[in-house]
């Protein structure tokens, strides 16, 4: 439940509540988050405080907001195995709007950015690549 004398912000408390429904599997990949109205309604808490907290699990990758769909749960990516070589530099950062588009990356998240001995650089969305050495 949701404390409004806590410590803790109130948006931050209802992410905790949703994340804990999307870890534990309450709430599946590709399943609608209820409504901002609904959850506003149901911890008696504002609209606006609702989308502080939606905006918070976009930051983490765990929903995608679809326009005028409503919110659901993030699908996850099938994950790729990229093998490193001895001597190859990876980097995570946060996507440029263009990589972004073209790895149609969710909201929040980051790319590894994998440099070779030869100098070559390849990004990689960090939600669907695993790391290994050989």
């Amino acid at each position: 439940m949701i404390d409004p004398s806590a410590d803790r912000a109130v948006f931050r408390q209802l992410a905790d509540i949703l994340r804990s429904q999307i870890e534990s599997g309450e709430l599946g990949p590709g399943d609608p988050l209820p409504s901002e109205l609904r959850l506003a309604q149901e911890y008696t808490i504002s609209r606006t405080t609702v989308r502080q907290a939606i905006a918070q699990l976009r930051t983490e990758g765990l929903v995608s907001v679809e326009r005028p769909r409503g919110t659901f749960v993030r699908v996850p990516e099938q994950v790729e195995q990229i093998t490193l070589a001895r001597g190859d530099r990876v980097v995570a950062r946060m996507p440029t709007d263009a990589e972004r588009r073209s790895h149609r990356l969710g909201e929040g998240v980051p790319v590894l950015v994998v440099t070779s001995n030869d100098g070559t650089i390849k990004v990689h969305p960090a939600d669907r690549v695993q790391l290994g050495r050989p």
